[in-house]
C-alpha cells in the first residue's frame, strides 16, 4: 500500500476497461485521480464506448479507495478540452505527477482497403490524442515542479505488425517514437517516459462481434470456447487474455518511485505474443 501516496494521477479512457482499473488501482496505492473520457461513441468503431455513468462509476470506486476523483468529459482529439482538464486539475490538486495516456480505439480492414475516415479516427485517437495529452498536461507537470512519470498504453502491436491492424500498429509503433522523445526531453525536468505493451485484454475492446469476425470469418456465432483457443493461440503463455489489472501492476510500477531510473522503456505485459 502507499507507493504513490500523495501524487496525482491523470488518466484518459477511464471509463471502463483499463483506464478505470488503472484508476483505481493507483488510488488503492494512494493517488488522488483526474480520471477522463469522451463517454461517446464514433463513428467507425465497431462496438459501444463507455458513457457518461461509466465514469461516473470510475469515480465512485475511486472514492471508495479513499482517494478523490475528479472527472472530466473530453475527446483526446481536442487539445482545448484537455487544457481545461488539466487546468481543473491543477486548481483542485495543485499538482500533477502522473500522467497516464491510455485512450485508444480498435477497428479492422487491410491495409488496401481501409477507408481513409477509418483510418483518420484512429491515428487521431490513438497517436494523435496520446500527443495532445501529453501536450495539455506536461507544461503542469514542469510547473508544479515535481516531475513526474508519463504512461502510454501501446500495444504488443507497437513491436510488430499485425494483419488488419494497419493504422492500429502504425499508432501503437507511432507512441512508442513519442515516447523516446519525450524521456529524452524530459529527463532535465525529472519526467520520465514509458510505454506499456498488453497483450490482448478482456474488455469490451477486444471482445466483441467486430473482433470475433476477423478471428473467425464465416463463423456467425463462434463458442466461448473457440474465443479462447483463438486468442490463445497469440500468447505462449497459458492464457487467452490478460485481465485488466495485469495492466494495471505495471502502470502501477512506472508510476512509483521503484521505477525513478527507469525512462524510455518498453513495458511488455504479453504473455510471451510477441516471441510467437
Amino acid at each position: 500500500m502507499g507507493r504513490v501516496q500523495g501524487k496525482v494521477a491523470f488518466i484518459t479512457g477511464a471509463a471502463r476497461g483499463q483506464g478505470r482499473s488503472h484508476a483505481v488501482r493507483l488510488a488503492a496505492e494512494g493517488a488522488d485521480i483526474v480520471a477522463v473520457d469522451v463517454c461517446a461513441d464514433l463513428p467507425t468503431v465497431p462496438y459501444d464506448l463507455g458513457r457518461d455513468e461509466d465514469l461516473a462509476r470510475t469515480a465512485e470506486l475511486v472514492e471508495k479507495e479513499g482517494r478523490a476523483c475528479l472527472t472530466a468529459r473530453a475527446d483526446v482529439r481536442d487539445l482545448a478540452a484537455l487544457r481545461e482538464a488539466v487546468r481543473a486539475a491543477m486548481d483542485r490538486f495543485g499538482r500533477l505527477d502522473v500522467l497516464v495516456a491510455n485512450a485508444g480505439i480498435l477497428s479492422f480492414g487491410r491495409t488496401w482497403e481501409l477507408p481513409e475516415e477509418t483510418w483518420s479516427e484512429m491515428i487521431g485517437v490513438n497517436l494523435d490524442g496520446v500527443w495532445k495529452t501529453i501536450r495539455a498536461a506536461v507544461p503542469a507537470m514542469i510547473e508544479a515542479g515535481h516531475g513526474g512519470s508519463v504512461i502510454v498504453t501501446s500495444s504488443n502491436a507497437g513491436k510488430r505488425g499485425l494483419a488488419n491492424l494497419p493504422h492500429y500498429s502504425a499508432a501503437k509503433h507511432g507512441v512508442v517514437g513519442l515516447c523516446k522523445t519525450l524521456a529524452v526531453e524530459g529527463a532535465e525536468y525529472g519526467i520520465r517516459a514509458n510505454t506499456v505493451h498488453p497483450t490482448t485484454v478482456g474488455t469490451r475492446m477486444a471482445l466483441n462481434d467486430a473482433t470475433y469476425s476477423v478471428f473467425f470469418p464465416g463463423v456467425e456465432a463462434p463458442s466461448k470456447r473457440q474465443i479462447d483457443e483463438g486468442f490463445q493461440s497469440l500468447n505462449l503463455l497459458p492464457v487467452p487474455y490478460i485481465d485488466p489489472m495485469d495492466v494495471s501492476h505495471a502502470v502501477v510500477y512506472l508510476a512509483s518511485d521503484e521505477s525513478r531510473y527507469v525512462t524510455g522503456s518498453q513495458l511488455y505485459v504479453d504473455a510471451g505474443t510477441t516471441e510467437r
